[in-house]
């Protein structure tokens, strides 16, 4: 693949400079009126199938096995690859959640909140604007005149999702078929904290105003600011922001899904390195897209903390693949971190192997594409229950997520179909390499590090407990 010429990056630089400029109130233009009157999706969410009680709720969401509805969302957009049995089992998970009435939403504010949510704000519109698989989101104005976006679960969720997740068979079958020889009840235990921490509003606000602290002031990630006194246990408040879809994203120059797929794959990996986390849902649904590489990241509902020796053992094992390649030390890691069962029988080579397919697009320097086609194929190594590695392979509990990050962000930059040369994006973030600014966006990254003082080793002024877990902080 050819490399873009110097007049495009030429241009890019300039306008990147310009734009890199625009921070806070330049991702959402306008008033805030301007923006709660542009609910162009009330129409489209508007159905006879509303839920009107929390009963409904626990039958309607219980039946469709509400936990698992996020493994259904997962297999629509990781897509081909599955093993044909193991895709049947995922596509039973799929569902979409009927919106609350008018009524029922409000009566869950006025319980979390204590008024009525006309009471509250200063504008409401009833109608959702977005419904998910645990809550649904509505647009208001607040008493002083700020745009939000209000999340407002399910009642009842709870205690549909916690009842299947308590009831694991399902998801322990799928999980065995791909991982024949996986230690599932591990990795169903970490799943079932995950997602139960999904549930809990007070802990995603936590979340997300901890990346909001972090990321202020960056020139192209933005996260919304959280309303702290407009929130609860089962209610969110955050600053409304416009944007793009990821839908309508792909449709847009090559260029600009280029500098959107470096957005994200920086944001990701950035927060490892740099706040010891991951947010662990990396759904085409989760960005909001304002050209130029700016990118709204939302929904922190699923947030991994690592322990610094987590992200260590990591580090080591990027750097036996794909820094310092040895076979035999990158071996020594993953069996370290819990990734591999020990077996002799298997040469450190066949090890290296499979488990280096996960670097490709990272370990030579020139630039590649996130295809589709890639993206299929890692699915494919990862499912591919007959590789002996595989059947010796297992997914250790403070690794789960990961898992689900690294395949979902490879479906996504694949849908995009960004290229870059992210060997070089790779080492600006890789703490060991700290390598010096290879984009436009890279430069004003390093410049807003300068200034704030960020860094990429873990930043202990934002670690809120020995562990990294925000659950602990008030």
């Amino acid at each position: 693949m050819t490399a873009l010429t110097a007049t495009g990056r030429s241009g890019r630089a300039l306008e990147l400079a310009r734009l890199g400029s625009r921070v806070g109130g330049a991702y959402a233009a306008g008033s805030a009126r301007q923006l709660f009157a542009s609910a162009e999706r009330r129409g489209e969410l508007r159905s006879d199938r509303r839920l009107r009680s929390s009963e409904e709720v626990v039958e309607t969401l219980g039946s469709m096995k509400g936990a698992f509805m996020k493994l259904g969302q997962m297999a629509s957009y990781l897509d081909a690859g599955l093993d044909p049995e193991v895709r049947r089992q995922l596509s039973q998970l799929q569902a979409d959640a009927p919106p609350m009435s008018p009524e029922l939403a409000a009566s869950v504010v006025v319980s979390e909140l204590g008024a009525l949510p006309e009471e509250l704000f200063d504008t409401w519109d009833p109608e959702p604007v977005a419904a998910a698989s645990i809550g649904q989101v509505h647009r208001a104005l607040t008493r002083d005149g700020r745009a939000v976006a209000v999340k407002v679960q399910y009642p009842g969720v709870d205690a549909a999702i916690r009842s299947d997740l308590d009831n694991s068979a399902t998801l322990l079958r799928v999980v065995r078929l791909a991982f024949p020889g996986l230690d599932a009840g591990s990795l169903v235990a970490e799943l079932r904290d995950r997602i139960g921490e999904e549930l809990d509003y007070c802990l995603e606000a936590r979340n997300q105003a901890m990346f909001a602290r972090y990321y202020e002031g960056h020139p192209f990630v933005h996260v919304p600011t959280v309303v702290p006194e407009l929130s609860s246990r089962r209610v969110l408040t955050s600053e409304l922001v416009v944007g793009s879809r990821y839908e309508e994203v792909l449709d847009w120059p090559q260029d600009e899904r280029d500098l959107a797929g470096e957005t994200i794959f920086r944001f990701v990996f950035g927060g490892l390195y740099g706040m010891n986390v991951f947010n662990g849902d990396p759904h085409p649904g989760n960005y909001l897209f304002h050209g130029g590489g700016r990118v709204s990241f939302l929904d922190f509902g699923l947030v991994k903390w690592f322990r610094q020796q987590d992200v260590d053992l990591l580090a080591r094992m990027v750097r036996a693949a794909v820094t310092e390649p040895d076979d035999h030390e990158l071996r020594a890691a993953i069996e370290r971190a819990g990734f591999l069962r020990p077996d002799p029988s298997l040469p450190d080579r066949q090890v290296a192997d499979y488990f280096r397919h996960y670097y490709a697009l990272v370990i030579e320097d020139r630039e590649v594409e996130f295809s589709p086609d890639y993206a299929s194929e890692t699915l494919r190594h990862f499912f591919d229950a007959g590789n002996p590695v595989v059947k010796r392979a297992n997914v250790p509990p403070p690794f789960v997520v990961l898992q689900r990050i690294n395949l979902g962000l490879y479906a996504v930059l694949a849908g995009l179909r960004s290229r870059g040369n992210w060997r070089r994006v790779a080492e600006e973030v890789w703490p060991w390499v700290a390598a010096p600014p290879s984009t436009p966006i890279g430069e004003a990254e390093a410049a807003w590090r300068r200034r704030t003082g960020r860094r990429l080793v873990g930043d202990p002024t934002l670690r809120v407990a020995p562990t990294a877990d925000p659950r602990g902080a008030g």
